[in-house]
Formats: C-alpha cells, sequence, structure tokens
C-alpha cells in the first residue's frame, strides 16, 4: 500500500455502506430469477383475493403479501436445474412457508380475515404459479442472455483437478455466459496429464500478456494456498489488464476490490478484483446516471447553447474537443469538451495543462475554472461512455505512461469513467504534474470501486458543486 493510500480519509468512513450482504445477482436473469417465486406467491394471491372480494384488496391481503415476499426474497436459482429438481424445491419451500404462515395466523387470530375457500385455493394456486413462471423463465432465457450482450472470454489459471471441473461445468452449463479460452500452467505438459477438450495458452510468465491479447474479462485462479508468492506475483502482474479476477478456493487473501464470494455453476469462488456494478447495483447505477443526465442536460441547455456560440466566436477552431480516453474495461471511447485551448491535442504525447498555460484562452480559462467545459460529457453519459460519478478519464497517451508506473492503475477502469469522481472531491482535481499527485488520485478511484454506494455517489455530486466555485486547481 502506497503512503498517499495509507492516508487517505476511506470512503467506507465518511460514507457508511450497509451492514447485510448484497442480495443482486451477477447478471439480468439471475436478478430475474430471484424475483421470480416471491412475485409468483404473491400474484396469484392477489389474483384469488381480487376474485374472492369483487376486484378489491383489503389490507389483510396486503400484509400478507408483504409477509410473505420478505420471507422469500431472494428466490431460489432453478434455471440449471431439472424439472423434478424444481417441483421438489418448489414443493418444500412452499410447505415450509405456507406451514409459518397458517401457525403465525392461528397464533394471532389473523387467519380469520380471510374465508377457507380463498386459503386452500392459495395453497395449491401458489406453488403451481410459481412452476408455470419458471417455466416461462426457461422458455426466455435464451434471448435474456442475448440481451446482456457478448459472451464473456475467461482463462483458468491452473490446471488441476478443481481447474479442470470449473470447466467441465462452464462447458455444460446450459446458459453460460462465459466462453472458455484455455487454460494457463507453468508444468509441463507430460505432467498435466490428458488434456482433452482443454486448450493450454501458455506459462504463469505470459499470463497477463495472453489476457490481453485474448481480451480476457474473466481470470479464475485455480492454484493452492502453498503457492502465495507464485500468486502474488500474478496478481501483481495483473494490474495492468482490466479482467475480473476470482479465486477458486483452497485461497488466500490479499487487498480486494469489491471482494465476495459466490459460485461459478456451483463452483465455490472469491472475487479478487471486480466492479461494484453487478447485477441490480448495475441497473441502479446506469438508471440513475440516465435520469439525472436527461435532468441536467434540460436545464443547461441554454448555457451550452450560450457557450458553444463564445466558443466559436472568440477564438479559431471547432466548438466541441473530442479526445480518445479508455472507458469501461479499458475499451477506447471519445470524450466531449468545449474546447479551452488553442490546440487539440490527442496523439500519442499530451502536455498536460498548467497553471498560465499560453495555449489556454480567455474564455477556456473560465471554463476550465468552473468546469463548463466538461458540461458535454453529460451526452457522453447519455450514449453509455460515462457515467455522472467515477474515476477521471484520462487521454491515452497519459494512460499508456502511468500503467507502467502505477501499480493497479488500470483497475480504475473497472467502471466507467466520470465527470466528477472521488479523488476530484479530495483534492486531486486538474493538473497531475507528478508520479505522487497521480498515485494518490489513483488512490481515490481505488477506494470508490472498494466502498461504492448511491450515497457516495449524491455525496460526490454535492461537493463538488461547493467545489467547482473556489477550486483554483483545474486549469
Amino acid at each position: 500500500m502506497s503512503k498517499s493510500e495509507a492516508a487517505l480519509p476511506s470512503a467506507s468512513n465518511l460514507i457508511k455502506r450497509s451492514s447485510q450482504a448484497p442480495i443482486s445477482r451477477d447478471n439480468i436473469l439471475g436478478t430475474i430469477e430471484s424475483l421470480i417465486g416471491p412475485s409468483a406467491l404473491v400474484f396469484s394471491l392477489w389474483a384469488i383475493a381480487l376474485y374472492e372480494f369483487d376486484g378489491r384488496l383489503p389490507p389483510p391481503v396486503l400484509i400478507l403479501s408483504v409477509l410473505v415476499f420478505a420471507l422469500t426474497f431472494p428466490g431460489q436459482s432453478h434455471v440449471q436445474s431439472t424439472i423434478g429438481r424444481v417441483v421438489l424445491d418448489i414443493v418444500l419451500n412452499w410447505l415450509w412457508v405456507a406451514g409459518l404462515m397458517f401457525a403465525m395466523g392461528v397464533a394471532t387470530g389473523y387467519v380469520r380475515e380471510f374465508t377457507q375457500d380463498m386459503l386452500v385455493t392459495w395453497l395449491w394456486a401458489a406453488p403451481v404459479a410459481e412452476f408455470g413462471m419458471h417455466l416461462l423463465l426457461r422458455s426466455v432465457a435464451p434471448l435474456v442472455i442475448k440481451l446482456q450482450g457478448p459472451n464473456q472470454r475467461a482463462i483458468i489459471v491452473g490446471m488441476n483437478e478443481q481447474g479442470a471441473a470449473l470447466a467441465t461445468r462452464i462447458r455444460e452449463a446450459p446458459y453460460s455466459r462465459i466462453d472458455l479460452v484455455g487454460f494457463i500452467d507453468s508444468r509441463d505438459v507430460s505432467r498435466l496429464g490428458p488434456l482433452g477438450e482443454n486448450r493450454l495458452l501458455g506459462k504463469l510468465d505470459d499470463l497477463a500478456a495472453i489476457a490481453k491479447d485474448q481480451h480476457v474479462q474473466l481470470i479464475y485462479l485455480s492454484l493452492p494456498m502453498a503457492s502465495q508468492p507464485r500468486i502474488l506475483q500474478v496478481l501483481d502482474d495483473l494490474k495492468d489488464t482490466t479482467a475480473s479476477i476470482y479465486f477458486v478456493p483452497d485461497m488466500f487473501f490479499t487487498d480486494l476490490i469489491q471482494g465476495h464470494s459466490g459460485t461459478v455453476f456451483g463452483m465455490p469462488v472469491i472475487s479478487v478484483c471486480e466492479t461494484p456494478f453487478r447485477g441490480a447495483d448495475g441497473l441502479v447505477k446506469r438508471a440513475s446516471d440516465i435520469v439525472l443526465a436527461t435532468l441536467i442536460l434540460l436545464l443547461i441547455a441554454p448555457i451550452l447553447l450560450a457557450f458553444a456560440l463564445a466558443v466559436k466566436l472568440t477564438s479559431p477552431g471547432p466548438v466541441i474537443f473530442k479526445q480518445r480516453r479508455y472507458g469501461l474495461d479499458g475499451e477506447e471511447i471519445v470524450v466531449y469538451k468545449f474546447r479551452s485551448m488553442t490546440v487539440t491535442e490527442d496523439g500519442p504525447t499530451i502536455k498536460q495543462a498548467e497553471k498560465n498555460d499560453s495555449r489556454i484562452t480567455p474564455l477556456g480559462a473560465f471554463m476550465r475554472r468552473t468546469s463548463i467545459d466538461e458540461l458535454p460529457q453529460f451526452i457522453n453519459v447519455l450514449q453509455g461512455r460515462m457515467s455522472i460519478v467515477g474515476p477521471r478519464p484520462h487521454a491515452i497517451a497519459h494512460n499508456e505512461l502511468y500503467r507502467k508506473l502505477i501499480k493497479g492503475y488500470m483497475v480504475r477502469h473497472k467502471v466507467r469513467p466520470g465527470i466528477t469522481g472521488w479523488a476530484q472531491v479530495n483534492g486531486y482535481r486538474g493538473e497531475t504534474n507528478t508520479l505522487d499527485k497521480m498515485q494518490g488520485r489513483i488512490d481515490y478511484d481505488l477506494d470508490y470501486l472498494r466502498n461504492w454506494s448511491l450515497r457516495l455517489d449524491l455525496h460526490i455530486i454535492l461537493k463538488t458543486i461547493r467545489l467547482v466555485l473556489k477550486d483554483e486547481k483545474a486549469h
């Protein structure tokens, strides 16, 4: 850990996160699965109640709905199971829930609020509805998988028993979004046994290069605990990639970015470096970006038009400066800004703006000091290239320089870059003309990834508004 990282005020201390583990799943299909069971029980109750009470939902029905949903959410994952297993799980789970609710109803006298016919009908209709919804999900699951975009490419490090078992489960899973590229193992092929369908890509020393060349998004480390020094070296090498990294136990821990345990087709894994925007959290983050960016663009439209005209009239050149930056997963994006300089540099070497920089126009100095030059980036937010809050994107030339000098530099690209960020509201806005300053910015960026929450995003937005009027570090 760097000195600056040790000294920074952690976001976890300033913006307290929930002590409960997140219940979101890692993909859209999993999120839908978590809702199907509870929703089926509630909707079947409502349908029966609407019939029984002439189109009304009395308060006792609504209260029972809340209790049932709370008891059963998140629902079980069945899409990978056999039909027989699904039926058994649904029946057993429903008998437990119904038995508990009936016992509570008798003890409190609440059961008298419902007719016997209504309760008997719900007793068989609820599991039937749940089973029907799971069958419907199976039929649309391939379409849901396609909506999530292209499959993710994966590498397994360690061709041992647990690594081979994980590979088999990935290949045999009916709804997998993972394409297994192959294995990495430094042992001689003669010691690995029959390869079968497994493809050996290279040795551990080549892992980072192979991951980048093969455009790998997922890396599973299936190495024994005795290999701790080797694993530490592997993790250091992988900090120059944007791949999500998981341990397949037996394992030990290092500094985690959104570390959590989980399973891959029933195989236990532990994430080491992951985006905070998985499943429902990703949907919430994206939805909030779209809503806020739309509202802000509507409010600032007159300002955008006024400054576009001012830039055009005060200096020659384009109104909008387009520069290539690194975005989510290290993919190249184009970022918009009002042109504030007499030059539009976007080459292999770019000089950062400095105080009293002769390239900055008089209007550009005002726009940079007040961050008005960055307002067009709300369009980038709507395009899906950026987020309102996240690590600030750097020019590609700067990225290529600092990724070689700062460990973990590329990890900041596990999320969309932001118009403002945790580093910027903690004194790292503007020029970073020394390695220590860039290291400090990266430390805050990684702290944001570890401790993200909507409350933290709101805190950063409010603090940004206070800072832009008095911050003299933007040049």
